[in-house]
C-alpha cells in the first residue's frame, strides 16, 4: 500500500521532469557553478561550538501542508524572510514542493534575495538534478529524507552535496534510519516526529531517538512545535536546532516568536548541563 510519501514522491517526480524539460542538467551545473558560494549553514546551527549553548532556529517558509491544509497565504515571502531573519533564526527554510505543500523555486529565489543567512532549500530530493537545482538557486543547505532514499542514494547525494559546498540536512523517523544517517556521515540529523504513513505527530519519539545521535553532529527536533514548552521539551531532549513553521506564519508576529523559542531553548539546554 503506497504511503504519503509515496504519493508526494510520485508528484515531485512528475514535476521534476517537467523542469527537466524545461532546463537542461548541463544549463543547471552551469547556473550552480556561477552562483555565489554557498554559506555556511554548519557553522550557523552552532557545528563549529563545542558547547552549543543555544538553541537555533530553522524557521520556514511553509503556506500549507498535507496534515494541515492551508496554514498562511504569504504573499510576499521576502518580507516574512526579512522578520525571520530579524528575529535570529540561524537558518531560514524555504518550501519549493509544490503538489502539497505550495512551495516554488521561485520563493527560494525571492528569499535568497532578500536575506544573507544560510537557506534550506525544503523538499523531496529523488535525483541529483534537483541538488544542482538547489544550488543554482541559491541554497545553502538541502533535505535527504532517509525513508525515502537507499543508502547508496543517501551517500552520493550527500557527497555531491558537499562538492557543491552545501550541507545536508538528513532526516530520519527510527533508529534504523538514524543508523543509516550514522553510516553516511551525516553531520546535521533531523528527528521527524511526524510519522510518515498517518501524518501524526508524537513528540515523545524525538527523546527515545535523539541520545542514538553522536554528540559530534547537530540534532534537529522536526515537527511538532507549537509553543515554548515544545520548545522546551525538545531542548531538554538533547536538541541542538528546531524547525518550525506552522507556528511562525501562523503567529501575528513570528520575529518575536523566534526570540521566544530561542530563549527557552537556551534555559532548557542550561538546565541539562
Amino acid at each position: 500500500m503506497a504511503t504519503v510519501l509515496d504519493d508526494i514522491n510520485a508528484g515531485v517526480r512528475e514535476d521534476m521532469e517537467a523542469r527537466k524539460r524545461l532546463v537542461s542538467l548541463a544549463e543547471l551545473k552551469d547556473l550552480a557553478q556561477a552562483a555565489a558560494p554557498a554559506r555556511d549553514a554548519w557553522a550557523a546551527l552552532g557545528g563549529t561550538s563545542p558547547t552549543r549553548e543555544q538553541l537555533k532556529v530553522i524557521a520556514e517558509i511553509k503556506r500549507r501542508s498535507p496534515s494541515k491544509g492551508d496554514l498562511a497565504s504569504i504573499g510576499d515571502p521576502a518580507s516574512l524572510a526579512r522578520q525571520y531573519a530579524d528575529g535570529g533564526a540561524s537558518v531560514i527554510s524555504v518550501l519549493t514542493e509544490q503538489r502539497r505543500f505550495s512551495g516554488s523555486l521561485a520563493d527560494l529565489d525571492a528569499v535568497r534575495a532578500a536575506v544573507d543567512v544560510p537557506l534550506l532549500r525544503k523538499d523531496f530530493t529523488l535525483d541529483e538534478y534537483q541538488i544542482w537545482e538547489a544550488r543554482a538557486h541559491g541554497a545553502d543547505l538541502i533535505l535527504l529524507i532517509v525513508a525515502a532514499l537507499s543508502d547508496t542514494q543517501l551517500s552520493d547525494f550527500s557527497a555531491l552535496s558537499r562538492e557543491l559546498g552545501m550541507n545536508v540536512l538528513v532526516e530520519t523517523h527510527t533508529e534504523d534510519e538514524i543508523e543509516r544517517a550514522v553510516a553516511a556521515n551525516a553531520r546535521i540529523i533531523g528527528v521527524n516526529v511526524r510519522n510518515l504513513k498517518t501524518l501524526d505527530v508524537d513528540r515523545s519519539v524525538f527523546a527515545s531517538l535523539a541520545g542514538l545521535i553522536p554528540a559530534e553532529a547537530v540534532v534537529v527536533a522536526e515537527s511538532g512545535v507549537r509553543d515554548a514548552d515544545d520548545v522546551t521539551h525538545y531542548a531538554a531532549s538533547g536538541a541542538n536546532a528546531i524547525l518550525v513553521g506552522e507556528a511562525l506564519v501562523s503567529h501575528a508576529t513570528p520575529r518575536e516568536r523566534i526570540a521566544e523559542f530561542t530563549a527557552a531553548g537556551a534555559a532548557a539546554i542550561a538546565a541539562r548541563s
